[in-house]
């Protein structure tokens, strides 16, 4: 609750007190003015009305207008019949005054008059009195009830006045004391008083303002000093290009290594606004691209390609925000941002020289494998000769071979594709269907041999998909290729292709050996090669290259699909792949 909200209770209490105090007395004075009036308007009245007809009766034989004068005076005390009895006396004056004036001035009548009268008087002058009583009744619990409030009231205005001014005299008292501490250097000083208004928060700034001032005064400047020129110095000496930014995007350092890429000096570049050295500079503009879009991607590697000393080197780029927790904060705030550039020239040209190796041997390799493939053919004619049995085995064995060979190397050609970047592809509209025809066609022959059974399920109305189809085709024979692998003979596989949103997917399911789950993260690694489940408790290595997931999925994920394997399979394995719908 704020100081604000606390003085306006207050001051609303003290006037809730105010208006009670008035509205009691009010109320009181206002039932004493009500008795008043009553005694004034209903007794006094008659009291004057029965001596007026008094006088006049006492009047008659002498005065003319007497009987004119009791008439009225009568007939304003009919309109004035307030006590108890008054109306039966009313009537029986009536008529007496009725046989007055007809001419009856005996003595009795005149008596039974001025009785009537005398009793009239009498009734309203007992109603005063009795009024008078209930006035002063009325006067008594008036100034009982102020006094047993006003004792009240005073009691609790006397402790708001004691205690309120303390409320905001005490803590300004307090933090008077305490910045005369601080003004003494006695850092350790602190409020004590904790409250969840104004003074709270001052006492928690103060609070943390000395903290910062102690820290500060047990702080050794020489040592910040050595720390920053230690740093300083190792920046320098690093190979990688270092550039620091403060959080308002300007340079701070620059070690000599970004300087030479950035063609400038650190004179002219320590000081500036990051994004005007960008717009005149590619390589800043580059660096820089994700801060001036507000969306630094921290800590994430990124490959840029950046002229160095006359030819074109590769570095590897970071970028890391920097965030400081204040002492007595609690959330970070932002200091800055460090872009760190990694020279991987070297790794880069092995990289590629590793790639073109393979993709070099592997091309120089399939014209001799050619070649033993159609000498095999020739010896199998039987214009040639006939072979006997153990011939045509080693015959068999060395096409397997050759074909093994020639499987291999297309697989690391395609990888050399793959990790130059040059994968080249030829998007069209293909039917799911063709898809899958030309797969079932390519592995048919090795599934009869196992005596497998291809069970291919294709609704109708199935969209066209926007895919390479020698590509797309080249990954679902991948995929029947490992299952027919792996599969135990007499089983089926089941290839199906089914839309899903956007997109069409395509899915193989055997019921083989099955995939250990520690292995199914890294499926798609380039060269990794994990263990089938013979039993339950016994594995052996699978055969192949491990290249044909890696390549499969650069192959679908530059067609824009997406590919996986489906969990929750135990008995065997299903790999499926997606691609957009045309």
């Amino acid at each position: 609750m704020t100081i604000k909200t606390k003085l306006f209770l207050g001051l609303i209490f003290l006037f809730s007190i105010i208006l009670l105090l008035t509205g009691l007395g009010a109320f009181y004075l206002n039932q004493l003015a009500g008795d008043s009036q009553a005694i004034l308007e209903n007794n006094y009245l008659s009291l004057q009305y029965t001596s007026t007809m008094q006088k006049a009766l006492s009047a008659l034989g002498t005065d003319p207008d007497a009987l004119k004068t009791f008439e009225q005076s009568l007939q304003k005390q009919e309109q004035n019949i307030t006590e108890e009895g008054e109306q039966e006396l009313i009537e029986a004056l009536s008529r007496d005054f009725d046989r007055l004036k007809t001419g009856a001035v005996d003595s009795l009548t005149r008596s039974r008059i001025r009785g009537t009268v005398l009793q009239l008087d009498d009734i309203n002058r007992q109603a005063m009195f009795r009024k008078n009583n209930t006035a002063r009744q009325t006067a008594r619990e008036a100034l009982l009830w102020l006094a047993a409030v006003g004792t009240l009231c005073f009691g609790l205005v006397l402790s708001f006045i004691l205690y309120f001014p303390g409320y905001i005299a005490n803590p300004l008292r307090e933090l008077t004391q305490s910045i005369k501490q601080i003004a003494s250097r006695n850092f350790e000083e602190r409020l004590h008083f904790h409250s969840d208004d104004e003074f709270g928060e001052l006492a928690r700034s103060f609070n943390s303002m000395a903290q910062k001032l102690d820290e500060y005064e047990h702080s050794s400047l020489a040592q910040l000093l050595f720390e920053k020129k230690r740093i300083d110095t190792l920046i320098q000496l690093m190979p990688d290009g270092i550039i620091g930014l403060d959080e308002h995007k300007r340079v701070l350092f620059a070690n000599p290594v970004a300087c030479r890429l950035l063609s400038m000096t650190e004179t002219d570049l320590v000081g500036t606004y990051a994004p005007d050295v960008a717009s005149v500079n590619d390589v800043a503009r580059t660096l820089i691209q994700d801060l001036m879009n507000n969306t630094p991607a921290t800590g994430e590697s990124r490959l840029l390609k950046i002229p160095d000393q006359g030819k074109e080197s590769y570095f590897r780029k970071q970028t890391h925000q920097v965030t400081v927790t204040c002492t007595g904060e609690e959330k970070p705030i932002p200091a800055g941002y460090v872009i760190v550039l990694a020279n991987v020239t070297p790794y880069q040209e092995r990289d590629q020289a590793r790639t073109n190796f393979i993709a070099t041997v592997s091309h120089e390799l399939k014209t001799p494998i050619s070649g033993i493939k159609l000498s095999l053919k020739l010896l199998e004619d039987d214009r040639i000769g006939p072979l006997n049995e153990e011939q045509t085995q080693l015959v068999d064995l060395l096409r397997d071979d050759a074909d093994r060979l020639l499987h291999i190397t297309g697989e690391l050609l395609n990888m050399a594709q793959v990790e130059s970047g040059q994968i080249e592809l030829r998007l069209e509209n293909v039917s799911a269907i063709d898809i899958i025809e030309v797969a079932t066609s390519a592995v048919r022959v090795p599934a009869e041999q196992k005596n497998i059974h291809l069970e291919v399920h294709i609704p109708a109305g199935l969209p066209l998909v926007k895919a390479d189809p020698d590509k797309a085709s080249w990954v679902l024979i991948n995929f029947l290729s490992n299952a027919v692998r792996h599969s135990l003979d007499n089983s089926p596989i089941r290839i199906s292709a089914r839309q899903t949103n956007n997109t069409v997917e395509f899915c193989v399911r055997d019921y083989g050996t099955g995939i250990r789950p520690e292995d199914r993260d890294r499926l798609f690694d380039p060269y990794f090669r994990g263990a089938v489940n013979l039993h339950a408790d016994k594995s052996s290595p699978v055969s192949g290259t491990g290249l044909g997931l890696s390549i499969s999925r650069e192959f679908i994920t530059s067609m824009h699909g997406e590919i996986g394997i489906l969990p929750d399979i135990s008995d065997g394995a299903a790999f499926y792949f997606r691609l957009p719908v045309a």
